[in-house]
């Protein structure tokens, strides 16, 4: 039986409009570097202030993959 092994990236993905589109705009730019995405767990949300109002949402996001190493 083959086996399999993942990779684990921390991300940080951030939006003017949600946590939503913080955490998608993230993974939307891993997927355009790295292949067979599996899973994307949103760790932390938080918010960049100025003058008391809210700039820029932010999602720190772990990405897995298929890791692919070449073998020995």
């Amino acid at each position: 039986m083959a086996s399999s092994v993942y990779k684990i990236i921390t991300l940080v993905g951030t939006s003017t409009e949600s946590w939503e589109k913080a955490a998608s705009s993230a993974v939307e730019l891993a997927s355009k570097s790295l292949r067979d995405l599996r899973i994307a767990e949103v760790e932390e949300l938080d918010m960049q202030l100025e003058n008391g109002k809210i700039t820029n949402y932010r999602a720190r996001v772990r990405v897995s993959f298929k890791y692919e190493g070449k073998e020995k």
